[in-house]
């Protein structure tokens, strides 16, 4: 069957409908685009573009974003390598962000005495400020003077009256009373009023008052607390313990925050600090006694300042140390003479007088030109050049012809020493005087010491008159530490012994978890030692040092009776310094104790009458707080 030319190939319906819709919708496309305004063509083209530029921004800021990045963790570290990499200051800066330090106060150690008699410590007390405008009580006012009475009662300082006058001064911020304690912070707060203001502070404090503030010093008041004087500066270091902080994640919940204390374990460790103390040799006791002894002196005779020091010979150990006047560290601030901060008796320079002969017969006796057995003229005056020296008992007693090295100390006889000292060259005598540590530092506890002065090498030796008054202990100056050192090494077999007042670190049973070894050389022979403290014992028996004589008891001792050096040159003929310093017990040395009285006023005022007694009664005092029995064993300068 031939097909007609009109006849149209058989296709599936399927295929018939898709070209229809195919056709048709091209047809309506090519309709739309005819009609389409070209206004919004063109507002098409603006959307487009714009979305290409955000995404460039976007792609732009990663790019910039991760190249910063780069260069914080990788190339930063490697260009700045003494630096910290930036990166790590921002992590830094995001933990803390995190995390929160708390800072708590950490008390000083405690300073205690030899027995632990506690010397200084750490409390709370109070300051009250008060807002006269704010005087109210259960919603109702209050009258100022009802809460005057009232504060008076507690405060005990001011009268009501005087209170109502500070009250009308300003409305507010009143700074009425401070370091207020806990039981009068606990009745002001009894009252229930308003406009009573209660800090708390930390403040250090010194239940003995001025007993030892010479010892202690003291420490600031304000928020630095810091120390000064006595070993509160020296011995910070020890006093102070490790600062205490405490770390905690820090967290926000329903825009609160909340903190969460980290390792609990770790924590508690950190607040498990020592509970050593700075323990000192100081026995308060004996301090007490020597205070005491002194201030009954100074009254008595109108003196200007005094000190007490008392030495264990064997150790340097000071057992007390005590200078008048003094102060109450409690309330340092009160006090507009800085000159009772310090502790004279170790940063001021006196000329020793007598009380400085024993030491230059040992040093004649060591360097071999006098034998105890020696005697010498005395003809109770002596010129020298131009200048005349007498005895101080001249006009007395006159010359007392043949005495031995004994009487010479036993007497205090000024023209005996000049003829002992002649058998010295000049030059190996100065040099002896440095030798034994005139001019050396001493490292002592307490701050401020002085060395001692002499004169010029070439002045000392040249000129006639200078080893001639330094025979009797003038002409040249020492502290009244460095005296009393020189005085222990008699005492313990020629030994120079490094005095100090820190005895280390205890606990509260008194074991020692930290000290410092004594310092010892040897300056005089045990021999040469050994003679002339038993010669220094008929001091006391039957000489000047009579008035520090206890019966059963050897003591061996020497006064001085000095001039005060001028600063113009010359001495003062209007003042001295008496002294008297003590060894106990001679049989087997103990104890040096030294007093010295400045500026005494009166008649009779000498070594023998205003310091002996004050020694004599600390070394009755140690005989009552140590139950040393009496010995009633003749000595043998006195067979």
């Amino acid at each position: 069957m031939t097909k007609s030319k009109f006849e149209i190939p058989l296709k599936s319906a399927k295929s018939r409908k898709v070209q229809i819709k195919a056709k048709s919708n091209y047809s309506t496309s090519k309709r739309r685009h005819r009609n389409t305004n070209p206004k919004q063509a063109h507002q098409s083209n603006q959307a487009i573009l714009r979305l290409f530029i955000v995404w460039g921004i976007l792609v732009i800021g990663a790019l910039s974003l991760a190249t910063r990045l780069y260069y914080l963790q990788i190339v930063n570290p490697v260009i700045v390598y003494e630096q910290a990499p930036q990166g790590k200051k921002l992590t830094q800066i995001a933990l803390d962000q995190q995390t929160t330090k708390l800072q708590f106060y950490i008390p000083r150690r405690q300073i205690v005495d030899s027995q632990q008699n506690v010397l200084a410590t750490d409390r709370i007390t109070y300051t009250l400020y008060v807002h006269p405008h704010l005087f109210i009580r259960n919603s109702q006012a209050v009258p100022a003077k009802e809460i005057a009475e009232k504060l008076a009662n507690i405060l005990g300082t001011k009268t009501p009256e005087e209170l109502l006058t500070i009250f009308s001064k300003q409305d507010w911020g009143i700074l009425l009373a401070e370091n207020l304690p806990e039981s009068a912070k606990e009745k002001i707060a009894a009252l229930q009023i308003d406009g009573l203001d209660l800090k708390q502070n930390y403040t250090r404090f010194y239940p003995h008052k001025e007993m030892a503030a010479e010892v202690t010093g003291y420490v600031n008041r304000d928020s630095s607390r810091t120390p000064q004087a006595g070993v509160e500066y020296t011995q910070n270091k020890l006093l102070e313990r490790k600062p205490i902080s405490w770390k905690m994640k820090r967290s926000f919940d329903n825009n609160k925050p909340v903190f969460y204390p980290g390792n609990l374990k770790k924590s508690q460790q950190l607040f498990n600090f020592d509970d050593l103390r700075l323990q000192l040799t100081i026995d308060l006791r004996l301090q007490e006694i020597a205070r005491n002894a002194l201030a009954k002196q100074m009254k008595e005779y109108k003196a200007k300042r005094g000190a007490v020091i008392v030495m264990d010979v064997r150790d340097g150990a000071i057992a007390a140390l005590v200078s008048e006047p003094t102060y109450d560290p409690n309330t340092y601030y009160k006090y507009n003479d800085f000159g009772l901060f310090k502790n004279w008796a170790v940063t001021d320079l006196y000329e020793p007088g007598s009380t400085f002969k024993p030491i230059n017969i040992a040093l004649a006796l060591d360097a071999g030109v006098i034998s105890p057995q020696d005697t010498f003229n005395d003809t109770g005056e002596i010129q020298i050049k131009d200048a005349l020296v007498r005895n101080h008992d001249f006009a007395t007693e006159g010359a007392r012809g043949k005495i031995t090295l004994t009487q010479i100390l036993q007497h205090s006889s000024n023209v005996g020493m000049i003829r002992v000292m002649r058998h010295m060259n000049p030059l190996d005598y100065y040099r002896d005087l440095q030798k034994i540590g005139i001019e050396d530092e001493v490292e002592f506890d307490i701050p401020g010491y002085t060395k001692g002065r002499l004169k010029d090498e070439v002045e000392f030796t040249v000129r006639e008159i200078e080893p001639a008054t330094a025979a009797f202990g003038q002409g040249f100056s020492v502290t009244p530490l460095k005296l009393i050192q020189l005085h222990a090494a008699l005492a313990n077999k020629g030994k120079l012994i490094t005095p100090h007042v820190v005895r280390g670190l205890s606990d509260y049973k008194g074991y020692l978890h930290y000290s410092q070894p004594p310092h010892s050389k040897q300056i005089f022979s045990p021999k040469t030692a050994t003679t002339v403290l038993e010669m220094m014992e008929k001091v006391v028996e039957d000489g000047s040092g009579y008035a520090a004589k206890i019966p059963g008891y050897r003591i061996a001792g020497k006064t001085g009776t000095s001039q005060k050096a001028v600063t113009q040159g010359g001495y003062d003929k209007t003042a001295k310094i008496t002294s008297f310093v003590g060894i106990f017990p001679v049989e087997a040395p103990r104890y040096a104790v030294l007093a010295v009285v400045d500026e005494p006023h009166g008649k009779y005022t000498f070594g023998s009458t205003v310091a002996a007694p004050i020694v004599g009664s600390v070394i009755q005092g140690i005989i009552n707080i140590e139950g040393i029995p009496p010995n009633n064993q003749v000595s043998k300068s006195s067979r």
